[in-house]
């Protein structure tokens, strides 16, 4: 019994030692970093958009009417969400340390990031779907048909856009998946133990 936890303590020490040694690698360094790379391009182009949006709605707005005038009005509110995000998304992203993510913190890093943008793709896909409710609810008599058009057909471009984004941003992270492999496997090295 005491030749089972003796060897299940080397076990566990191997795997520890090899997780450090692999932590300070400067593969997973460069790994780590083009992560945040990434992510920091990836706000600044969101908050671009926003910025761009804001700006655009605020100037268009006051000398639009009828369902234009609601187009730039909604633009303006759901870039304001956008702006937050991505302002939020670039100062988290500049707290990161690359230097501090083991192997373990990488893969669960990378594996959140892109299942966040592919939760991301299907709510876009619901905002899309919400924005042509609205654009043949204004068909309908006794609605505020200009009001309910205008934010549709703003909210079918916004989710348009996010969709895009996020799926360019899944599979520009998605490509990164062959470096972590060989990050996780080294070559010729393994650990091998039958209980």
């Amino acid at each position: 019994m005491r030749h089972i936890y003796f060897r299940s303590l080397c076990c566990l020490l191997a795997f520890l030692a090899i997780n450090q040694l692999t932590a300070q690698s400067p593969q997973l360094l460069d790994f780590n970093q083009q992560g945040l790379d990434h992510q920091q391009r990836a706000m600044l182009i969101l908050g671009g958009w926003a910025v761009g949006n804001i700006a655009l709605g605020a100037s268009l707005r006051n000398n639009s009417s009828g369902s234009t005038r609601y187009f730039h009005e909604m633009n303006i509110y759901w870039n304001l969400v956008n702006l937050g995000i991505a302002g939020f998304g670039y100062y988290s992203s500049l707290q990161q340390d690359p230097a501090s993510l083991d192997l373990y913190a990488s893969i669960q890093r990378h594996s959140s990031f892109q299942k966040v943008l592919l939760f991301n793709a299907g709510l876009d896909i619901g905002y899309i779907l919400g924005g042509l409710y609205l654009t043949e609810r204004a068909r309908r008599p006794d609605v505020n048909s200009d009001q309910l058009k205008g934010f549709g057909r703003s909210i079918i471009l916004q989710g348009s856009f996010l969709f895009a984004f996020d799926l360019v941003n899944y599979f520009l992270s998605n490509g990164r998946n062959d470096q972590l492999q060989l990050l996780t496997s080294p070559s010729g090295l393994g650990l091998s133990y039958t209980f």
